[in-house]
């Protein structure tokens, strides 16, 4: 039987679906234009509230803008010095401990012909560590700093703007809070979710960095304020960041220490970065957002593929934006919401019956 709108409900689930393919293939193609815009909105709404003591201390609305928008400059700033100077420091390693890389690739390339191994296969298992291709790892990767400049260049554009609107709908609520109060609920517990996200993830990375760069450190591995930084960066990507963040360290350790060396540096990142990262920072990150695990991590892969490298920082803001539009509308999408982590909305308390009239 037909519902009311005239379409069952097989159908009206099939046009849904076929909209969200049409409009993520259009945020797929638009991605160079959508994640600066997406990455500058997060910024703003982390920043946003220092505006309201600001304000509260007599400032005008235009000075507690510029406040906000030197904040998020500063940030912006602090992570470009970050990522120049881990590129630097990462091409100048490589150059200079090439020597040592070719004789320890050639000590693999002897100790498997003794097992037997023929040359074919001895030459593929050592093509990743060749000097070239580490070179062309490191040229890469400044070529990816450069990328990410440009993109900040135009989030320092978008930054402006939203900073300016964002003073502005602060009087929503008490225009239309009568009217959108739903709207305006949803978008306030984004809003909050975003912040408290990367509140938890700048807290559990400055404790990994410490505790990396420590380690590294102690075990002689050099430039361990290098490898420091890179897991601080990779910390703001759920889940699998600790994979992209042990890898340069320990082929480094292996280039001048040898295997014992390269292993000491996974087993400390794992005892580490593994009970905070994957078994702990989790849990935090699910209590502090009302997501779960399984979409935490499935959202990484699925923003990575819908926007480029930064949908995997921006993965569970964009999850929480979905959410906000899509599942938090009503009690016909709460099975949604509360399958995607989020809790029941709370049932309002019972009024009291009114007295009997007296007779």
């Amino acid at each position: 039987m037909a519902s009311p709108q005239g379409l069952t409900p097989s159908t009206r689930t099939l046009l849904f679906l076929s909209v969200a393919v049409v409009s993520l293939a259009g945020v797929h193609a638009a991605r160079e234009v959508l994640a600066p815009l997406f990455l500058a909105a997060v910024l703003v709404i982390i920043v946003h509230p220092i505006r309201h003591p600001l304000e509260r201390r007599g400032w005008p609305r235009a000075a507690a803008t510029t406040a906000v928008i030197v904040v998020v400059y500063l940030i912006l700033l602090a992570l470009v010095a970050m990522l120049v100077f881990a590129g630097i420091r990462f091409t100048g390693l490589v150059t200079d401990f090439m020597p040592q890389l070719r004789d320890q690739v050639a000590d693999i390339g002897t100790w498997l012909g003794t097992l037997g191994v023929d040359q074919s296969s001895i030459d593929k298992a050592t093509s990743a560590l060749q000097p070239s291709q580490l070179l062309g790892v490191a040229t890469s990767l400044s070529g990816a700093i450069l990328g990410v400049l440009t993109t900040l260049f135009v989030v320092v554009t978008y930054v402006i703007f939203m900073a300016v609107d964002a003073g502005r709908y602060d009087s929503a609520h008490t225009l239309f809070g009568s009217t959108q109060g739903s709207v305006l609920s949803r978008a306030t517990t984004f809003n909050v979710g975003v912040r408290r996200y990367f509140v938890v993830s700048a807290t559990f990375g400055g404790i990994v960095a410490i505790v990396d760069g420590l380690a590294l450190w102690a075990l002689g591995v050099p430039a361990p304020a290098v490898w420091a930084i890179l897991a601080f960066v990779t910390n703001f990507i759920p889940n699998i960041g600790f994979v992209i963040g042990v890898v340069p360290p320990t082929l480094l350790a292996f280039v001048v220490g040898g295997w014992k060396l390269a292993l000491a540096v996974v087993v400390v990142y794992s005892l580490v970065n593994v009970v905070l990262q994957v078994l702990v920072q989790p849990k935090f990150v699910a209590d502090a957002v009302n997501i779960t695990l399984t979409l935490s991590f499935v959202s990484v892969l699925f923003w990575t593929f819908i926007i480029g490298p930064l949908g995997a920082i921006l993965a569970i803001p964009l999850t929480l934006l979905a959410r906000a539009v899509l599942l938090q509308g009503g009690p016909q999408t709460a099975w949604y919401a509360w399958l995607s982590g989020d809790d029941l909305p709370k049932a309002p308390a019972d009024e009291p019956e009114p007295p009997a009239a007296a007779d």
